[in-house]
């Protein structure tokens, strides 16, 4: 059976960037790159307008800078997916990226052939992270955090590993978004866990993702996929 094509949005402030990865993109196979954007504002509108399946965005952009854009789009089409692709390699940016609901985190020194693969998983739920980026998360995690979870507090686990809001959690489980917010500070609490991000990779180290949940990219020597 045939996938569909992926559509994409590619946003970025300098425009050979922008229209490189563009082009370069554009010739993957099942992929087709819909319009670009120079910053988080143009994005927004041109989320609006051509209705992408994932969006590929930079950190840093004047104006509305790529967290924000991101933030903002999430809530607006919850639908959508974003992927950072930068050049900054900062802890600090990709913990807020993904708090603000990025699906994935991405180095520009990327092949245009693994570059697709990473959108073609965004668009299936996969998280695609940097391989340097996923070792700094995976050794922040306390080395013997105990496991003790109830059976709706795993299932909220792996939610959260997906990168789904508390919202997009409470629509899927059946409870209200207070309830979520209450069990996710247990579910923090309980595995000695600092935020949602540190969960995410606490639930994918464990293998309590569901097969197609997060991705971690290795340098053009393929993808690992958890169990």
């Amino acid at each position: 059976m045939t996938e569909p094509v992926v559509r994409v949005l590619v946003v970025d402030d300098q425009q050979l960037v922008r229209d490189g990865i563009a082009s370069l993109l554009g010739i993957q196979p099942g992929i087709e790159v819909v319009g670009t954007a120079a910053d988080g504002h143009e994005a927004l509108e041109r989320a609006a307008e051509l209705d992408p399946d994932v969006v590929l965005m930079d950190v840093r952009m004047p104006g509305l800078d790529g967290v924000e854009a991101t933030r903002a789009l999430r809530q607006a089409r919850p639908g959508c997916r974003v992927v950072m692709l930068t050049t900054f390699d900062d802890d600090q940016y990709v913990t807020l990226a993904l708090r603000a609901g990025a699906e994935g985190y991405l180095l520009k020194d990327l092949g245009a052939a693994e570059l697709a693969d990473a959108v073609r998983l965004a668009h299936r739920g996969v998280a695609p992270l940097d391989a340097g980026v996923a070792r700094r998360l995976a050794a922040a995690l306390p080395a013997d955090a105990p496991a003790e979870l109830t059976a709706r507090e795993l299932e909220i686990l792996r939610l959260v590993a997906t990168g789904a809001t508390n919202r997009e959690i409470a629509a899927r489980v059946y409870l209200s978004e207070g309830t979520v917010k209450n069990h996710v500070s247990r579910i923090l609490g309980r595995l000695g866990l600092r935020d949602r991000t540190q969960a995410a990779v606490y639930a994918r180290d464990r293998g309590l993702c569901s097969r197609y949940s997060v991705a971690v990219t290795t340098r053009m020597t393929g993808w690992w996929r958890a169990p």
